[in-house]
């Protein structure tokens, strides 16, 4: 029997019982081919090919090889760590910049000590060690890490419902990776380990740079707040999802006290934001800038509540009202139009009446016909008189260019993302964009009438335009806000589960929306709305929220 394959536009044809890495091997490529994807299924190269289809090669350049390379360096690390010092254990935290962001049981390592664990890991490489998958009965795997002391992975699995778990073998050491794996150690063989804070950062090549590992930037703003996070973990008592799972098997009274102090910290931030604003004396704008579903806008809303306790009133601007006409608009790498740049914006007209607005003088809104792609009077008049602040939420809001005439005394910048600190276990965290593109399913789908699929596939857009747009500014905030619930996934999963599996194997985004629910099934739902307070940031998004949109 044999299977025709699709391999850039060329076909192959490969007999029952060969490999993907066998059927691949002769393929010219540029870089090191880390999977496939078969037929839109993220494959192993070590798997036996069962189907005839299109194959799409999948390399560092890619998302889903840039996680396979990532996992694969783990493995390394983890490998070294327990070669070098057997009692000493890895926690995995969250990305910084092109970082990953690691500590150690041990406490913080000396630059020498990393020294050496890359060096340990090195040998690996060279050795090419292969990954072995083995399919286990979840209970015998539950023991398995609780005798080598990884209860967090134990505690992870007790609350699914597979009986089935993937442990991944290489040499005499084994683990359990949320994802798949390179077919062995020589393929992961460019990354640094780069003493930072109290732990440490690995770097290793990125979509961004294929070839090399990109030389680190450190952002120590966020890396402040996801710290800041990480003690508000401490404070609930909850820091991986099997920890989370076990609350919620408890029952509802622990849900809801979790809930209640969930929220009564982010109600705490608030306050201090708008008591940070009121010392320093002469802030008249107010700046929210964040990512793709961040909760900007209901940070915006309840941030103006705080204001007005401390006897201030905020004037909202939309940003959306002072788009250039349509003829106007810049157009980007593929000639359509970039509504995301910020040059879409007139920002002449804006930095006009913000001056005016500054000193004392009355202006009229303008309004942006989306119809027509036109900028319109609004008949909307008005003035800051002195106990008014304007609030401006937009992506733009750290740019300097936005505000460029205005002194940087008479402005406050706030950063609002979902840093999402607590992870699976760890050594697989969950990422901040997973969060918020699991938010933006559940919101488009309720409020836009846009299906999963439709989300989907313009993530990767609006993943482009947060790159370019947002997070080469964000250590230009006075202050961030971390508006990540730590229920919120457990929430959010009654309602993306099902959009979620309306994606069929037709679409390349099966994939991914496979991946996440993969990555949901890890959670047990919580069931309690009623108890979601309606000015809670998830109620942006999974509706009933007091504010309007």
């Amino acid at each position: 029997m044999r299977f025709e394959l699709n391999i850039k536009n060329n076909l192959i044809y490969v007999e029952k019982g060969t490999t993907y890495l066998e059927a691949i091997k002769d393929i010219d490529h540029p870089l090191k081919i880390l999977a496939v994807k078969h037929n839109n299924n993220i494959k192993e190269l070590g798997k036996i090919i069962e189907d005839s289809g299109k194959i799409e090669l999948l390399d560092i350049s890619t998302i889903d090889g840039f996680r396979i390379y990532q996992r694969g360096v783990l493995f390394l690390l983890y490998m070294a760590l327990k070669e070098l010092y057997p009692e000493d254990k890895l926690f995995v935290h969250h990305s910084i910049g092109d970082g990953l962001y690691c500590e150690l049981k041990s406490g913080k390592p000396s630059q020498k000590k990393l020294e050496i664990l890359k060096e340990k890991m090195l040998e690996y490489v060279k050795k090419d060690l292969p990954f072995k998958k083995n399919t286990i009965n979840k209970f015998k795997a539950m023991k398995m890490f609780e005798n080598i002391g990884l209860k967090d992975k134990s505690d992870l699995f007790k609350y699914r419902k597979k009986d089935k778990v993937n442990i991944y073998i290489c040499d005499k050491y084994f683990n359990y990776f949320y994802g798949y794996m390179p077919p062995s150690t020589g393929y992961t063989d460019q990354f640094d380990l780069i003493a930072i804070d109290d732990g440490f950062v690995i770097i290793h090549p990125t979509p961004k740079s294929p070839n090399k590992v990109p030389e680190y930037k450190h952002f120590p703003k966020l890396s402040y707040t996801f710290n800041e996070y990480k003690e508000w973990l401490k404070i609930l008592e909850v820091s991986t999802v099997g920890e989370l799972n076990e609350l919620i098997s408890k029952g509802p009274n622990e849900v809801v006290e979790l809930i209640r102090v969930s929220e009564a910290l982010h109600e705490k931030k608030y306050a201090q934001i708008a008591d940070d604003i009121i010392k320093r004396k002469g802030v008249k704008i107010i700046l929210i800038a964040g990512p793709s579903s961040s909760g900007k806008t209901t940070s915006a809303k309840r941030l103006s509540l705080q204001l007005k306790v401390n006897g201030l009133k905020p004037i909202p601007i939309s940003l959306d009202d002072y788009f250039v006409d349509r003829e106007k608009t810049p157009r980007d790498e593929n000639g359509n139009y970039d509504f995301e740049s910020i040059h879409a914006l007139n920002l002449d007209l804006f930095n006009i009446h913000l001056k005016k607005l500054l000193n004392g003088e009355e202006i009229e809104l303008p309004r942006f016909d989306f119809v027509h792609g036109k900028s319109i009077p609004s008949g909307n008049k008005i003035k800051i008189e002195d106990d008014q602040v304007l609030i401006v939420e937009g992506i733009h809001g750290l740019n300097e260019t936005l505000t460029a005439s205005i002194p940087r005394d008479f402005k406050y910048k706030i950063y609002v993302s979902a840093l999402t600190q607590m992870n699976l276990d760890s050594m697989n965290r969950i990422t901040t964009t997973d969060t918020r593109l699991i938010r933006r399913i559940v919101r488009d789908f309720k409020f836009r009438g846009h299906s999963a699929l439709a989300t989907l596939k313009m993530w990767p857009s609006v993943r482009r335009g947060e790159e370019r747009n947002i997070f080469p500014y964000q250590e230009e905030a006075d202050i961030m806000f971390n508006s990540n619930l730590i229920y919120e996934l457990s929430v959010l999963k009654i309602f993306a589960e099902p959009l979620l599996l309306s994606v069929n194997n037709s679409h390349p985004e099966y994939s991914e929306a496979k991946r996440l629910l993969k990555f949901l099934d890890y959670f047990l739902p919580i069931t309690e709305l009623e108890e979601i307070p309606r000015k809670s940031i998830i109620r942006e998004f999974i509706g009933r929220s007091t504010f309007k949109y």
